[in-house]
Parts: C-alpha cells; sequence; structure tokens
C-alpha cells in the first residue's frame, strides 16, 4: 500500500472517522495477492515464522510511570484509586502531599540513566533471541514519540518526563549491528508490548455505557497506536493484553491483524501473541500465552509462551522485593527447560527503575542463564519437543530433539551418577555424551544396561542406564542441569506414546 494513503487514514482514524474507511484502504484490490482476511480461521492459515520456533528465549521489560513509586506492584494506579487499597492510600498519605495525581508521578520519570545500548549488551549475553518491551500499559503512558495521535497529548515520553523517544531508541540498539548473541551468532529480534485498555480512560468509560457500541476509544487511541508503533518501529513481536472482559470485534483486532499479515513491513516475520480478546485467549495467534507464568504440564501442539518474571512478586520494579522473591539462577534454568521440552518459548521479565538502571539482581540471572545455554544451547536452540516423552516419569529429567540426537537434560545429579532412563530406545550403535565435557576415555558416558520394562499404556519400552564419568569440580561443565545427547535413538522418530493434548 502506498505510504502516504496509510499515513492519512492514521490520522484520519484518530480524529474519530468511521472504520469503514480504513477497511476499505486495507482490503481494497490494491492490496497484496494472498490476503489474509480478518477473521480468525484466515488468520490461523499463517504459519509460524521460523525464527520464533527456534528463538526459545526472550526478554520481558515492564517500564513506565509505575516504576516512579515502585512500590508493590505496576498495578500501584489502580491498587490506590481503582481497588482503593488501604496499603496503597497509606502510602501516597506518607509520601506525598495533600491533592496528590498519578499524573504528577510521570515528571519523575526521568529515565536520566538509561543506556539501551548496555541493555542490549546484557540481553543479548543473557540468550535472548528477542526483546519485548512495554510501550504502553494500563495506566495508558506511552514510552514512544506519540506526540503525532492527539489523544496521547501531555501523556507520552516526549511530552513529559524522560523526553526521549524510549522504544525508538532500545529499538536502534537492539538492532545495531553489533549486538549478535553470542549462543547462536544472531541478531536479537525486537518487540513490543501494547495493552489494549486502559484502566481509567473516560472514551474507554463512555463506550461501556453504550454496552461496547461505541469504538471511540478503539478508533481515537488504541488502534492509532498500534498502527503507528509498527510503521514507526517494525517490531517483530506484538505483544497483545489488557484484552479482558470484551470480544476482539470491539478492539478491531482482526482488522489489525489481517494488515499486519498482509500489508505492514513486518509481515513475514511478525508474529503475535492470543490477548486480543475473550473470543481469542488461548485459541487464536500465531503462539498461546493463555495466562501469565502459563506452563501446562504436558506438551501444547500449538505453539506457547511462558511469560514469567524474576521477581515473583511484581512485573514493575518493586522496592519492597525481598531477596527470596527473585528467582535463583538454578530456578530460572529449570524453568526455561520445563518450557521448551513441552514446545514453548519463555519470556523473561525484568523491571528497570524510573532512571533507566536494572538491578544487578536481574542481570546476574539472565549472565547466568547466559552462561548455561553457551554449554548447553545446542539443546535449547532449534530444538523439537519429543512426541514420545517431554518429561521422564520417575525422575526429573526432561527431553528436546533434533534431526539425529536426542537431549535428556538432568535437573539433579544423581549421587551414584547412574540415571535410569524410561522412555529411550536404544540401539547396539547408541553412543552417549555430555555437552559441554570432552568425550575421551575418561570422560566418557557410557550405557551401562538396557532390560524390557513396561511404560504407560502397557507400551513396551526398554529402559536404559547411563552411567556419567567422575568429574572434578573445575571440569563440571556447568553448575545446573546437566544435557546427555544420544545418537541412535530407536524410538527418536516413534508417534508419542499418547498424542500431545491440543489445550
Amino acid at each position: 500500500m502506498n505510504g502516504s494513503i496509510l499515513a492519512v487514514s492514521r490520522r484520519l482514524l484518530a480524529g474519530g472517522l468511521s472504520q469503514l474507511l480504513l477497511s476499505i484502504l486495507l482490503f481494497s484490490p490494491f492490496t497484496a495477492t494472498n490476503a489474509y482476511e480478518p477473521t480468525w480461521e484466515s488468520l490461523d492459515q499463517r504459519p509460524l515464522p521460523q525464527w520464533y520456533a527456534d528463538a526459545k528465549i526472550g526478554i520481558f521489560i515492564h517500564w513506565g510511570v509505575f516504576s516512579v513509586p515502585s512500590y508493590g506492584t505496576e498495578w500501584f494506579w489502580y491498587n490506590w484509586q481503582g481497588t482503593k487499597k488501604q496499603e496503597f492510600i497509606d502510602f501516597i498519605s506518607k509520601t506525598e502531599k495533600p491533592n496528590f495525581a498519578y499524573a504528577d508521578y510521570a515528571h519523575r520519570f526521568d529515565a536520566t540513566l538509561y543506556d539501551p545500548k548496555y541493555w542490549a549488551e546484557i540481553f543479548a549475553q543473557s540468550g535472548a533471541q528477542y526483546v519485548v518491551l512495554t510501550s504502553k500499559h494500563h495506566e495508558g503512558f506511552c514510552n514512544w514519540d506519540s506526540r503525532d495521535i492527539g489523544t496521547t497529548w501531555n501523556w507520552n515520553s516526549m511530552d513529559v518526563g524522560p523526553r526521549r523517544d524510549l522504544v525508538g531508541e532500545l529499538a536502534n540498539a537492539i538492532r545495531d549491528r553489533s549486538v549478535v548473541s553470542p549462543q547462536t551468532n544472531r541478531p536479537v529480534k525486537f518487540g513490543v508490548y501494547h495493552s489494549l485498555y486502559e484502566w481509567f480512560n473516560p472514551m474507554m468509560a463512555y463506550d461501556k455505557s453504550t454496552n461496547l457500541t461505541s469504538h471511540t476509544f478503539v478508533d481515537s487511541k488504541t488502534m492509532p497506536e498500534l498502527y503507528q508503533l509498527v510503521e514507526k518501529y517494525q517490531p517483530e513481536i506484538i505483544w497483545s493484553d489488557g484484552d479482558w472482559g470484551v470480544n476482539s470485534n470491539y478492539w478491531r483486532a482482526k482488522e489489525f491483524l489481517a494488515w499486519l499479515a498482509t500489508n505492514s513491513s513486518v509481515k513475514d516475520t511478525v508474529v503475535w501473541n492470543d490477548r486480543w480478546g475473550d473470543d481469542a485467549k488461548c485459541k487464536y495467534g500465531s503462539y498461546w500465552t493463555c495466562q501469565d507464568n502459563y506452563q501446562p504440564d504436558h506438551t501444547v501442539e500449538h505453539k506457547w509462551e511462558n511469560c514469567m518474571t524474576l521477581d515473583k512478586t511484581s512485573w514493575g520494579w518493586n522496592r519492597k522485593a525481598k531477596y527470596a522473591n527473585y528467582m535463583t539462577t538454578k530456578e530460572l534454568v529449570d524453568e526455561v527447560v520445563a518450557t521448551v521440552a513441552r514446545n514453548g518459548n519463555i519470556l523473561i521479565n525484568v523491571g528497570p527503575a524510573a532512571d533507566g538502571t536494572i538491578s544487578p539482581i536481574f542481570v546476574d540471572r539472565l549472565l547466568g542463564l547466559g552462561q548455561w545455554l553457551q554449554v548447553n544451547g545446542q539443546a535449547v536452540y532449534g530444538s523439537q519437543p519429543w512426541k514420545v516423552c517431554d518429561q521422564d516419569e520417575y525422575i526429573d529429567v526432561y527431553y528436546t530433539r533434533d534431526n539425529e540426537l536426542l537431549y535428556a537434560f538432568l535437573t539433579k545429579w544423581p549421587t551414584d551418577n547412574e540415571v535410569p532412563l524410561i522412555c529411550p530406545v536404544v540401539s547396539e550403535n547408541t553412543r552417549a555424551f555430555l555437552l559441554g565435557v570432552k568425550n575421551t576415555d575418561k570422560h566418557s558416558v557410557e550405557v551401562v544396561s538396557s532390560t524390557s520394562v513396561g511404560l504407560r499404556s502397557s507400551v513396551e519400552q526398554a529402559a536404559v542406564t547411563i552411567k556419567l564419568p567422575n568429574l572434578n569440580p573445575d571440569e563440571v561443565p556447568c553448575d545446573h542441569v546437566w544435557v546427555i545427547a544420544m545418537t541412535a535413538i530407536r524410538n527418536l522418530d516413534d508417534d508419542a506414546i499418547s498424542e500431545m493434548k491440543i489445550y
């Protein structure tokens, strides 16, 4: 589509004109061939871009005006003036002058120490293959130069607070040629989180008063923001949120996604999640997020993502957090392994402070994960779930595979150095080795026994015991979760013992 026509349509839409004009422009005969229609059935036909299937690891960043009080949760405003929780009322009484308004916090959201190049470096070293930054949370504050959208006036990062384009600066830093994942030697992808809903926007309140027959809020704010984010920053992940209790028809989500997949500059590589309305969640999307901290106990056939946060109490920076509230590196690696084994990607959240600094405890956990992935990334990036078995039934061992090898992730090192595995069926040509350890006679991994046992649904498979080498402390390849790679596994390509569940 002609760029000037599309720009005009955005301005008309922001001015409240009918969505019909935009639909005519987007789905006219002049659009691309093989266009995706604004229906879930059509959008569901679009293949998942391979980069996302292979990436496995992403970084989530919750940053906004809520980072100023940094008290308890990023839902601070809603807890104070929505549900009116006494703890938050008392906090304001103790820390602010009378007649304080939440908007006054924006002047303190200064980002004075925000260094997007440093952020990009840390995220790349962590092993992340993509980064998703909050462009706008439920408070409605836009972290980018949205001044062309009149309904964001004086509530964006250029008009007040940082007076910087926070989204644009990180997008440029992530895409710098020097930013390459040391684990995969690939560039890191950039994406944005965007909340459809805003807690206290009067236009949203008006639409609710009409039983959502009016689309004033969507047409004047939500959709102009999304189109502008794509046009200005070319994000390859659109992470939608705030769809609660509303059908996707109100949000005009399908129209936007059809344009995104058909005519946008990122149409061939972009992915989006499932939070576009009650009719879409955990049902439609390039990948599903279903709920925060989504971690099914079985392999899900459709691609999904576990969005989780290193501070177990909050997504935004929380000054109340105690040391015990933060995930350990061991817990993080375990979460990564369980997610990837069941066909998921993991999106690991950090919450920067209002000045743009990232706490060293977050950096420590991310770099710890990156060190583990330097050793074991072969079993993670580009891997596939093993249809036969994602987790051994009796021990804490998870599996992934590639075209030739089966990988067993040992979440605990056995005291006797012997690992009994129930799921793999070995052959006379099976060999095993420990990732990160040179396979010499001294350090060899031995297949020491094989017996026939009953496994699930009376299906018989061969149990194998793997004997690990005796290693000195400085010979152990990593501190957490060790990976055994096995060749010539007879049931590598078998179908699942019981079919993978479609949640």
